[in-house]
């Protein structure tokens, strides 16, 4: 997948018929389109050319965390977007999913997040490991109150991996900066 690439392969996943065909529908607008029902579909039609999968979290039989960690057990290079109407609950802070989306879904929020997945893409292991980090700390910002959040261990330790990932990130940038200037001195002598 390519970042400056317009159309991406996107598997929309859910066990709502209807909701998986309006979903297709409003994304095959603008990209290539595949749909599955089940967790085991899913895993059928997931493969190496799928740049993003909205994975709906709830689903009778394999459920989507199921699905998630099938995905990443057969380390295929994609995005995956969970997609739920259940708030999410502390245990997202060690799924392996780049981000969160919790329904109703607009057809503008599924464009703005293939174009975001597609724009990670293009970034290092560590930076998308930041992004989605971050994602998960404002998921459960927007889901959860202030005392909430403050009870469980799993918010600080998704802040402090947050904070971590983020001067890891400014430190890498920073050496990109030093070496472009090193490189542009180099070049202008």
């Amino acid at each position: 997948m390519t970042a400056d690439s317009e159309t991406a392969t996107v598997l929309v996943v859910d066990d709502e018929r209807d909701v998986a065909e309006l979903y297709a529908t409003w994304l095959g607008m603008r990209h290539d389109v595949r749909s599955a029902n089940s967790g085991e579909s899913a895993l059928e039609a997931v493969d190496e050319s799928v740049d993003v999968v909205f994975l709906d979290r709830q689903m009778p039989g394999m459920s989507g965390d199921d699905v998630l960690d099938g995905i990443r057990e057969r380390d295929l290079d994609c995005r995956v977007v969970m997609v739920t109407a259940v708030d999410p609950g502390f245990d997202i802070v060690e799924m392996p999913f780049d981000d969160y989306l919790t329904k109703p879904v607009t057809r503008a929020d599924l464009y703005e997040t293939v174009e975001e997945m597609l724009a990670r893409d293009a970034y290092d292991e560590q930076i998308r490991q930041y992004f989605a980090m971050a994602s998960k700390k404002a998921t459960l910002e927007a889901e959860k109150n202030a005392a909430e959040l403050d009870a469980h261990d799993e918010y600080h330790e998704v802040t402090r991996r947050v904070e971590s990932l983020k001067q890891a990130a400014d430190q890498t940038i920073g050496e990109i900066q030093d070496f472009e200037a090193a490189f542009g001195e180099f070049s202008g002598s």
